[in-house]
């Protein structure tokens, strides 16, 4: 599985970003897709996560209700809506995909790039 994350740049406080990850392989819709992300000086953080499959979905308590992770089945790619962005934020976000529907890094298979999100006060 490949991943591919674009989306990420300068936005101020209130405003919104979309983030997309493209994803290819012959089996991506057998996957979980997620997203975290990592601020400097902290560790990598669960952010948002489906399944293809069931279309269950679960966030992190500090995105709920701001942000959407949602999913182009067609095209594989998953997008992460963000709107009212704190500078808290503010951190490189990357997409995952992993076998297990769970918030745990270490389950996590495949890493996309990474794509910087900046959110200024």
């Amino acid at each position: 599985v490949q991943l591919q994350a674009s989306g990420g740049g300068l936005v101020q406080s209130g405003g919104s970003l979309r983030l997309s990850c493209a994803a290819s392989g012959r089996t991506v819709n057998s996957y979980v897709m997620a997203w975290f992300r990592q601020a400097p000086g902290k560790e990598r953080e669960f952010v948002a996560l489906f399944s293809w499959s069931g279309g269950s979905i679960q966030y992190a308590d500090s995105v709920k209700g701001r942000f959407t992770i949602s999913r182009d089945s067609a095209k594989n790619i998953m997008y992460l809506q963000m709107d009212n962005l704190k500078p808290e934020d503010t951190a490189v976000y990357y997409c995952a995909a992993s076998r297990e529907f769970t918030r745990r890094t270490g389950a996590v298979e495949y890493w996309g790039q990474g794509t910087q999100v900046t959110v200024s006060s």
